[in-house]
């Protein structure tokens, strides 16, 4: 972490939080600008989830996600996400690596998107009202970094938001 800490310091970030790695995978890191308060309400392996606000104005949740990489695990993740969730009613956004590409136009190259997963992720969506925000810029932003034949692009990170209103997400 004093990596971290270093790089936090040399970006003028004021404040931190750390989930720190299983074993050698994983961990997450959030940072923030003076400007912002953040109150973490609660975090796992997956997900930092916490109670933004600018300048004092009235806050709205944003879980910042790392969705998980194992198939076996990315159903149950969503499904008890999505459970947790349904109990608030604040303002919300999530932003990050869901690991889970959406719709076939999400992808180049490889095996086709995995009907299954891509249904467990807009169930999720869809049922705790949540829209996703257009991207701009390259469409894909992960990549094998393979060549030709070998090549595959895919758009595993998104930002969304619950449509209840202005979107907080777009002051960022």
């Amino acid at each position: 972490m004093k990596y971290l800490d270093r790089l936090k310091s040399k970006n003028k970030f004021a404040g931190s939080f750390y989930v720190e790695p299983r074993g050698l995978a994983g961990g997450l890191a959030l940072w923030w600008k003076e400007n912002v308060s953040i109150t973490i309400m609660r975090d796992s392996v997956n997900f930092i989830d916490t109670l933004v606000s600018f300048n004092d104005e009235e806050p709205w949740q944003c879980t910042f996600i790392y969705g998980p990489p194992h198939s076996s695990d990315k159903k149950q993740f969503w499904e008890s996400f999505q459970q947790t969730r349904n109990h608030s009613t604040t303002k919300w956004c999530i932003i990050g690596d869901v690991n889970i590409v959406a719709k076939q136009e999400d992808k180049l190259g490889g095996a086709p998107v995995n009907k299954n997963q891509a249904k467990w992720f807009l169930d999720f969506m869809d049922n705790s009202g949540l829209i996703e925000l257009p991207i701009k810029g390259g469409l894909f932003t992960w990549s094998n970094c393979r060549r030709d034949n070998d090549a595959i692009t895919e758009r595993i990170d998104k930002i969304s938001y619950l449509a209840n209103g202005t979107s907080p997400i777009l002051k960022l």
